[in-house]
C-alpha cells in the first residue's frame, strides 16, 4: 500500500477496518471488515482463581511501553501455537509510527530481566483495539492482559476490540458481535478520549485486580 501510514491506519480504525497480511514474508497488507468482530465487555472482563492467584502474586514484572518493538517483534515470532503470523514488516513499521504519535501501547511481562510474555494494540477515543499477544512464561499474556483491562477500566475506555475471538478470548469473556452492532458501539467510544495513562507505568497485582471482580 503505497502512500499509507499512520494518519491512513488510524482513519481504518476509526472507519472500523483493520489491516492484515498474508503471512511474515508477504510485503503486501490488505484491509478487513469482517462481518462479525470480537469484543470483550469491560464490564464483563472474567479472571479464574488460579490467575487472579498468579496476577496478585507479581510473579511477573508488568510495564507499559517499555519495550512496544521487542512485543510487536515476539508476536511476529512463530510459535507453537502458530506456524505462521499475520505481521510483516509493513505492518511493523505502521504501528512504530502509531506508537511514537502515542497512539499505539504495549503491556510488557518480565522475568529476570527477560521479556516473556505481552501484547500491543491501538488507542483511540474510548476504543483499545487489541492486536497481538506472546507469551514464552505460562500465564504470561494473561498477565498482561488484566493489566491491561485494569488500565482500560481506570482510563475511562468502554470498547475493547479483539477483531475476532477465540476459544481463548473466550474465557475471560469474549463474546462475538454483528458488524452493525460493533460500528454503532465504536461510533459511541469515537465521541469521548480516554486516557490510557491513567494509572502509573507499573502498578501491583493487587491493584490490576481491583478492576476485576468475577472469578470461575
Amino acid at each position: 500500500m503505497r502512500g499509507f501510514g499512520a494518519e491512513e491506519l488510524l482513519n481504518c480504525y476509526a472507519r472500523g477496518v483493520f489491516p492484515m497480511a498474508e503471512g511474515r514474508d508477504n510485503p503486501r497488507i490488505y484491509l478487513l471488515d469482517p462481518d462479525e468482530r470480537g469484543i470483550i465487555p469491560l464490564d464483563g472482563f472474567h479472571v479464574s482463581r488460579s490467575l487472579r492467584k498468579t496476577v496478585r502474586q507479581d510473579v511477573f514484572q508488568v510495564t507499559i511501553d517499555h519495550d512496544f518493538a521487542g512485543v510487536v517483534a515476539r508476536c511476529a515470532e512463530p510459535s507453537e501455537n502458530r506456524e505462521e503470523t499475520w505481521i510483516n514488516d509493513s505492518i511493523i513499521r505502521l504501528y512504530s509510527e502509531l506508537h511514537l504519535a502515542g497512539f499505539a501501547h504495549s503491556v510488557e511481562c518480565w522475568s529476570d530481566g527477560q521479556l516473556v510474555g505481552g501484547l500491543y494494540g491501538v488507542s483511540l477515543g474510548a476504543a483499545f483495539f487489541g492486536e497481538s499477544m506472546f507469551s514464552v512464561r505460562r500465564d504470561a499474556s494473561k498477565v498482561a492482559l488484566v493489566h491491561l483491562i485494569a488500565r482500560l477500566k481506570a482510563g475511562g475506555y468502554t470498547l475493547l476490540d479483539t477483531q475476532f475471538t477465540t476459544g481463548h478470548l473466550e474465557r475471560f469473556g469474549a463474546i462475538t458481535i454483528e458488524r452493525s452492532d460493533y460500528r454503532e458501539r465504536l461510533a459511541d467510544a469515537l465521541i469521548f478520549e480516554a486516557d490510557f495513562n491513567a494509572l502509573p507505568d507499573e502498578i501491583p497485582g493487587t491493584q490490576a485486580l481491583q478492576s476485576t471482580t468475577q472469578t470461575s
